[in-house]
């Protein structure tokens, strides 16, 4: 299958804008690298990502982005998505989100969705805040062993 050149949405205003807001969210690499992958089957898909998600909701100035991101943390970890946390993890920092706002949304999170999702979420984005520098590398421990009296 042929790939596209670009989203048809290229042509449009709401998607050129939309396009836009992503890339100062998410960052030029992240989305150079999705249109990159972009092909006849999932073009639809990211012409409706550019225009409805990223302009016609992402652009309404009645949050702030550091709130939409908040937000979307928190749904993602409802929802147990991983893959797309970690993309919007990046979008939160990016936003100005700081670590500890972060963690406090995880944790309030945890209230409504659960433990189990918000535990899943706590490792993945304690690992990605390693790996980006937000937070140190963690020191081993010794397991201290009890000795055994006789």
């Amino acid at each position: 299958m042929a790939k596209a050149k670009r989203p048809a949405n290229k042509n449009s205003s709401r998607g050129a804008k939309g396009e836009q807001q992503r890339r100062r969210v998410l960052g030029d690499d992240y989305v150079d690298a999705s249109l990159a992958g972009m092909d006849d089957f999932n073009r639809e898909l990211l012409t409706f990502i550019h225009e409805w998600v990223w302009h016609d909701v992402w652009m309404r100035p009645q949050l702030l982005l550091k709130t939409r991101s908040l937000i979307n943390l928190a749904l993602l970890t409802a929802l147990n998505r991983p893959r797309e946390l970690l993309i919007h993890l990046r979008g939160a920092l990016n936003n100005g989100c700081s670590v500890t706002e972060i963690k406090e949304v995880l944790l309030h999170t945890a209230l409504y969705a659960g433990i189990p999702a918000t535990i899943d979420s706590f490792h993945v984005v304690r690992e990605a805040l390693i790996k980006l520098g937000h937070l140190p590398k963690p020191k081993l421990k010794k397991a201290k062993r009890k000795s055994a009296s006789r």
